[in-house]
């Protein structure tokens, strides 16, 4: 909200940094960042983009946004940071940041919806930088997006269904494991996925996801808008895809 509140062009005044520097100071103590780790990051950020020239492309606000983006960047020494998932049994790994901070852009470079500058990106040993998205299906990987983006015109079934659309074999095995994990997609089966709830439309994205039958699932923020009690049992049924031999890659606020 402080950002919003950065208007015009010209110089960024003091006055205008202040409550902004306080949301990020306030947001990087509720993840338990070190206070001194913190207190050096707001000094750093105040000190760049205090008096700094506005790009014409950019307000106020947007130059403090892309200021504290690149200092997280320093801080979290992304550029030369290497993840590796390889030679580990399956695991469910959780990457959170602020917003804004390039969580949803990882997981689509990953997947191939976005394309890297630079760097890459490794799975089953092939670089995955260059391979299109149905290609990283194929090799294993299914993608569970932030708000879910079911097709809402189709019924439940059919949304299943298109999770599988590459697979050659049988389905009824697995489309009968997803029932069992999420037994209101069975209730709801010929139902068009537009009227159902949003818990329920979470449930359907990652049921279409586990028709592909995947190695890794990436799944962006899947408690958007969920109760806290839904929010506990989606995740319960997270971590049982493990037991299945699924590794998640989950990103979360």
């Amino acid at each position: 909200n402080a950002f919003k509140k950065l208007r015009g062009k010209g110089r960024i005044s003091e006055s205008d940094l202040k409550a902004a520097m306080r949301e990020v100071k306030l947001a990087l103590l509720e993840a338990d960042v070190n206070f001194k780790v913190v207190k050096d990051f707001i000094s750093s950020v105040s000190e760049k983009a205090l008096g700094a020239n506005v790009l014409e492309s950019l307000t106020p606000g947007q130059q403090v946004i892309k200021i504290v983006n690149e200092e997280l960047v320093n801080l979290m020494g992304v550029e030369n940071s290497k993840i590796n998932l390889s030679n580990t049994p399956p695991s469910v790994i959780m990457m959170t940041g602020l917003q804004g901070a390039g969580k949803t852009t990882t997981l689509h470079t990953i997947t191939g919806l976005l394309k890297a500058k630079s760097g890459s990106v490794m799975f089953e040993g092939k670089e995955l930088l260059k391979t299109p998205p149905h290609k990283i299906v194929e090799m294993g990987m299914a993608h569970v997006p932030e708000g879910r983006r079911i097709f809402p015109d189709l019924t439940v079934l059919e949304n299943l269904k298109i999770g599988a659309y590459l697979r050659k074999d049988d389905i009824t095995e697995d489309l009968n494991w997803v029932y069992d994990l999420f037994p209101r997609l069975k209730e709801r089966r010929r139902q068009l996925a537009g009227t159902l709830s949003g818990g329920e439309q979470q449930m359907l994205a990652m049921g279409r996801a586990l028709l592909s039958d995947p190695k890794m699932i990436v799944m962006d923020e899947p408690s958007m808008g969920l109760s806290p009690l839904l929010v506990s049992e989606i995740f319960e049924i997270i971590q049982s895809f493990r037991a299945a031999g699924k590794t998640v890659l989950l990103v979360e606020q």
